[in-house]
């Protein structure tokens, strides 16, 4: 029987669904809203919460179980750094769902996870490649 089983599987194996929440968990603390489907958002929502209050409670121990979750180590410390700080006086309730529409294609149900008092300079901020000076080069000398 299936008592206890709260989670959704959301047709994913555990270790796929562990990685792709723990990226998830990363990009929503990075740019402070993201936009996903429903369930997924759903399910993202108590990890999140979990790791703000490991930020709020700022031990070691808190630190290791943070970093042993989030694959970035920037998103580590804007965890401890600037959202801790920031929700320091809220007990709980970090982030909202919004529903979003349904998604062209397969009408999946949408919806945008974000968290409460958010930075909106945040968003988008440190997403994709990052140019470098080798790749200039290269090209201008495919280019030329």
């Amino acid at each position: 029987m299936r008592h206890g089983k709260a989670l959704r599987k959301l047709n994913k194996r555990a270790s796929h669904r562990k990685a792709m929440f723990a990226n998830m968990a990363s990009s929503l603390i990075k740019h402070e809203q993201i936009t996903t489907t429903l369930p997924k958002a759903k399910e993202l929502r108590p990890i999140v919460e979990r790791l703000i209050t490991l930020g709020k409670r700022g031990n070691l121990h808190a630190f290791r179980q943070a970093h042993a979750f989030l694959p970035e180590e920037r998103a580590v410390k804007k965890l401890f750094d600037t959202l801790s700080s920031r929700y320091a006086d809220r007990q709980g309730g970090y982030t909202r769902v919004l529903r979003a529409g349904f998604r062209y294609g397969d009408a999946a149900p949408m919806a945008v996870i974000e968290l409460v008092d958010r930075d909106p300079d945040a968003k988008g901020l440190d997403s994709g490649p990052k140019p470098s000076a080798e790749g200039k080069e290269g090209e201008e000398a495919l280019a030329g």
